[in-house]
């Protein structure tokens, strides 16, 4: 689906931003083909083609799958971020975080394990696993 800019020119799915404002809670899963801004609560999986925003007041409670992060609120479940996460002084995370590049700010707290590099893949059932690094030939030959 796409949707008109106003000057004729179609919108792409990923451009769309869907918010979870204040005050509002979602239970259940939540993906998208853009970017999932949080400011309320979500119960469940958040999966977002783009990248996943959680304001300093939004809560996740599940996992988080996505290619950019940023992280102000708390999280209890794994977060993974394929391309970078952001860790703002005011998140507060219970769960493993997987990047390939991460940011954290003084004051941001974590509470599990730290995986990042450029070996992380995607496993088929949408968690990250730590892929072998590959090994020269001329090892490979003895």
């Amino acid at each position: 689906m796409t949707k008109g800019l106003g000057n004729g020119a179609p919108r792409e799915l990923g451009d769309v931003v869907s918010i979870i404002g204040p005050g509002m809670k979602i239970t259940g899963d939540c993906e998208s083909d853009g970017t999932i801004r949080v400011e309320g609560s979500i119960e469940g999986t958040v999966k977002a083609a783009k990248s996943v925003v959680i304001g300093k007041d939004g809560i996740v409670i599940g996992d988080i799958t996505t290619q950019d992060a940023i992280v102000a609120g708390r999280v209890n479940g794994s977060v993974t971020a394929e391309s970078r996460i952001e860790l703002q002084a005011s998140c507060r995370i219970q769960g493993d975080i997987r990047s390939r590049r991460v940011k954290l700010e003084e004051g941001g707290q974590v509470d599990g394990q730290l995986h990042m590099g450029a070996h992380i893949q995607q496993k088929s059932d949408g968690r990250a696993k730590v892929a072998a690094k590959p090994q020269d030939n001329a090892s490979q030959t003895a």
